[in-house]
């Protein structure tokens, strides 16, 4: 393989001509190159400099990077209007895991949503649950602190100053309303932990200290939340339970995973559950570890991915 410094002036152009059969370049990351970093429609995109230059290089395109199937960007959704283009087989892959969450899955099938992508998530749990495709939903994490206010419960100044913080007070309200609608299909942690003098400190969820911060779910409900786990066909996990990067507030997200990893079909968001997961070491024991967080959720919750559609539409152009 040789690398290429240059996306497609005259160096690339010169290397790509200078091409032997079996040759294979690497040339510059295209985000190095201004027009990359747009948003565009697909009818926009390939009028862009950059996407005819890349195209008068090339005669096919496959588009391999699932991680951003999911953005509007010039070469994504540009270079498949201009030539004719296929899906790589980590796409396939991809697509066709998740694409099983909501066909012929085994049932019953339970998403474990956690971290602190809030909106995302609150976006998956009514797709997923209006369609039927989740038998239930376990929220943990900052996800979980969410639901825990929007059921009424006082986690605590620094969480609750924490979901403010990060922009996700409005979610709350989404919460509450999938919980008068689906609340025996979605599953709350009763338990927590808190720092308290250094340590791992549990209590119920009606009794957090005003002072503490929600680290992680107490014992109770991780023996309560992975039996559940435990006893589905598949499990769909995208999200910590807390903050797994410290040992002591580790145990959440280490025996909920351990719990997915014993199903029939399970499959990871990647992201911080794909990295807690490689600590674990069991990473063979999931069917599906995704290579795209952001690609991942987003897929999950319904949306179309304009990565996807643009190959749909080079089809239809090309045949």
């Amino acid at each position: 393989m040789t690398y290429v410094d240059d996306v497609f002036g005259r160096c690339a152009r010169d290397a790509i001509r200078g091409a032997k059969r079996g040759d294979i370049l690497m040339l510059e990351n295209l985000r190095f190159a201004a027009e990359e970093n747009l948003t565009l429609k697909p009818e926009e995109a390939k009028k862009t400099i950059l996407v005819r230059r890349l195209a008068a290089m090339a005669d096919f395109y496959v588009n391999d990077a699932f991680g951003t199937a999911h953005r509007s960007q010039p070469s994504i959704v540009g270079l498949p209007l201009m030539l004719p283009s296929v899906a790589g087989l980590l796409m396939e892959k991809e697509v066709a895991n998740l694409s099983r969450v909501f066909t012929g899955a085994p049932r019953p099938v339970t998403f474990v949503l956690g971290g602190t992508k809030v909106d995302d998530s609150i976006a998956v749990a009514e797709n997923v649950l209006a369609r039927g495709t989740a038998d239930r939903v376990i929220v943990v994490g900052v996800v979980g602190n969410v639901f825990l206010l929007a059921a009424g419960y006082d986690i605590g100044r620094p969480s609750a100053r924490l979901i403010d913080d990060l922009g996700y007070r409005g979610e709350i309200e989404r919460a509450r309303d999938l919980l008068k609608t689906y609340r025996d299909r979605i599953l709350m942690p009763h338990s927590v932990a808190v720092r308290e003098d250094g340590g791992r400190a549990e209590c119920p969820v009606d009794a957090v200290p005003e002072d503490a911060q929600v680290l992680d779910i107490g014992s109770e409900s991780i023996d309560r939340l992975t039996e559940a786990v435990s006893a589905s066909g598949t499990v769909v996990v995208n999200g910590p339970a807390g903050l797994f990067e410290e040992e002591q507030f580790a145990v959440g997200t280490f025996d909920l995973l351990r719990a997915a990893s014993t199903v029939e079909f399970s499959v990871v968001g990647g992201g911080h559950s794909g990295a807690a997961i490689e600590r674990l070491g069991i990473e063979d024991r999931f069917t599906h570890i995704s290579t795209g967080g952001g690609a991942a959720i987003e897929f999950l919750t319904g949306k179309k991915m304009p990565a996807l559609e643009a190959l749909e539409m080079s089809k239809k152009i090309f045949g």
